[in-house]
């Protein structure tokens, strides 16, 4: 069983994760173990991004306790899209979205859009459903003005262009587990997007990608662990929880020579301003 201590007076905002499919295991199957002891690891804010309508209500049920800020324990938020590998079959329009979050009873805790985007890793070619979905979640998000949580993967050229051409720059956004080059990332900041850092910028590999951390904006900076995906060092290869964003907080540090308090702040700070959240005393 996990075991709590005194908290660490850390204000970290995990930008995105997917309490959903944590393994609760470490924590005796109890999600609330698991709250508890990341407001003690000093992460007092999370955005729960669900993927899949079909598990939008459960995911949001299951946060629910959280979306008020109350005592001892993190604060969620929430995000609703279809990631672009998920069911291919299923058909979502900008209508189908704005109903949903005009309906939920946690429409007031619903933050962002997404996560949507292009991912041609395994097609190795521009599906054209992955874009008619793409081209709806953002005209859904700038109808409920809300910000878009973009995944994009093998598709960077694609990805920009739909955001241009689609006028993603009126609802705004992130570039979620930023991974591109400098020149991808530039493009994003001009369409006044944020750039997210999650694990892999604390892989052996990613010397470049630390290279675009040194150089992006502190204004436009977000962390997150995309949990539980994505675990960074020392916990690679093992599940992930939004306790372990600290690393990756820790490795941009580092990077840009910055104190871990300085990170934590500014991360937050930009965190709250992309999802109009009010910002922390």
């Amino acid at each position: 069983m996990f075991t709590t201590h005194d908290p660490i007076p850390m204000n970290l905002f995990d930008s995105h994760c997917h309490l959903d499919k944590l393994d609760l295991a470490p924590f005796g199957e109890s999600f609330d173990v698991f709250m508890a002891a990341a407001f003690t690891a000093g992460v007092r804010r999370m955005l729960c991004v669900a993927i899949h309508p079909e598990r939008w209500q459960a995911m949001a049920e299951l946060v629910s306790p959280y979306v008020i800020a109350s005592g001892n324990r993190p604060q969620v938020w929430l995000s609703f899209g279809i990631h672009p590998t998920e069911a291919p079959e299923y058909a979502l329009d900008a209508e189908a979205i704005v109903a949903f979050v005009q309906a939920s009873q946690y429409r007031t805790h619903i933050a962002a859009i997404g996560e949507t985007g292009l991912d041609y890793f395994r097609s190795g070619e521009a599906e054209h459903w992955q874009h008619e979905r793409f081209r709806a979640h953002i005209a859904a998000a700038i109808e409920l003005k809300k910000p878009v949580i973009i995944h994009t993967r093998a598709a960077a050229k694609d990805t920009m262009d739909v955001l241009k051409s689609e006028n993603a720059r009126d609802c705004g956004g992130v570039m979620h587990c930023f991974v591109e080059d400098w020149d991808t990332a530039k493009k994003a900041l001009d369409l006044g997007f944020y750039l997210s850092f999650s694990g892999i910028l604390t892989y052996k590999t990613a010397a470049d990608l630390r290279e675009t951390a040194k150089k992006a904006p502190q204004d436009r900076i977000l962390l997150e662990t995309d949990a539980p995906y994505l675990a960074p060092v020392p916990h690679r290869g093992k599940p992930n929880t939004p306790i372990f964003v600290r690393h990756t907080a820790q490795v941009l540090a580092d990077v840009r020579g910055e104190s871990l308090d300085v990170v934590a702040e500014y991360s937050t700070a930009n965190t709250c301003r992309w999802l109009n959240l009010p910002l922390p005393a």
